[in-house]
């Protein structure tokens, strides 16, 4: 399905929708991430776990910058 047909289903805009996505995805890859760092710790491979807690750090600003944007736009009605 395109993009087209499911903002014409859902009847969000592509770009608000994407934006929600976002932040969804930021979010659930942060708390999946915290699995693989325990994975990776309980095998005792640090530079794995490391690597893990980049991402994760990564992964949580970008859900942080996406809520941010999120409720700026709340407030206000682009039509």
């Amino acid at each position: 399905m395109s993009d087209r047909e499911a903002s014409s289903i859902t009847g969000t805009r592509d770009k608000d929708y994407n934006l929600v996505w976002f932040l969804e995805a930021s979010l659930r890859n942060a708390v999946q991430l915290d699995e693989y760092i325990g994975d990776a710790e309980r095998d005792g491979d640090d530079e794995l776990a490391d690597f893990f807690r980049r991402a994760q750090s990564e992964s949580r600003k970008g859900g942080e910058q996406g809520k941010q944007l999120l409720a700026a736009r709340l407030g206000r009605s682009d039509g």
